[in-house]
């Protein structure tokens, strides 16, 4: 079987939906995700590793560099009733060899929270992971402690891989439990069925 190519597993095209929009992550974006962290403070949860509004400008910078690096693809959650970038989303760990990566790095504001546009903006995403770049798996981590992420990602239909514990030294020079997720092929239809159920309800 051909290898996939790396630059399509690198790429961030643009993925409409009806309640968000994936677009390629941008400089322009700074403001807008800068004002969508700020909300009660997201930025300043403890278990998470979020730029602060002074430091959005240099996360863009350093995705972007990692995107052109082929590393990640790196898209803004855009909300498409006031048009304004909610959140950040990415693929990582992009193994094109093995045909599998990571859907991670995302945030989103909490206004935008619960309407459904992080449903959609995963649905987007893990159609592009299945049916465009014909990946076998998607992977997903969270913080031990992160329990509303957890609870989200098993609501999508992933299953719990297992918990690499003591895996990052945390920024608090505590130590990160990561919890392993993942989606493979064959469960993908009954997830993408879910998950357009699910969204099909908000219409």
């Amino acid at each position: 079987m051909p290898v996939p190519d790396p630059d399509r597993f690198a790429a961030a095209p643009f993925l409409q939906g009806l309640l968000a929009t994936l677009e390629p992550l941008a400089t322009e974006h700074v403001d807008d995700l800068s004002a969508a962290i700020v909300e009660e403070d997201l930025f300043k949860v403890w278990y998470t590793r979020l730029p602060s509004p002074d430091d959005m400008g240099a996360e863009i910078d350093r995705r972007l560099r990692r995107q052109a690096e082929g590393v990640i693809a790196a898209w803004t959650i855009r909300r498409n009733s006031d048009g304004r970038a909610v959140g950040m989303t990415t693929f990582l760990n992009l193994r094109p060899d093995h045909r599998r990566l990571e859907l991670g790095s995302t945030w989103i504001s909490v206004s935008a929270q619960g309407a459904g546009i992080n449903a959609e903006a995963e649905l987007l995403q893990l159609r592009r992971a299945f049916d465009d770049l014909d990946c076998i798996a998607v992977e997903f981590r969270t913080h031990w402690h992160n329990r509303q992420s957890r609870a989200a990602i098993a609501a999508l239909g992933a299953k719990q891989d297992g918990v690499l514990r003591n895996h990052d030294l945390w920024r608090d020079g505590t130590m990160r439990d990561v919890v392993v997720f993942s989606i493979i092929a064959s469960e993908w239809p009954t997830v993408r069925l879910d998950l357009q159920q699910r969204l099909a309800r908000r219409a």
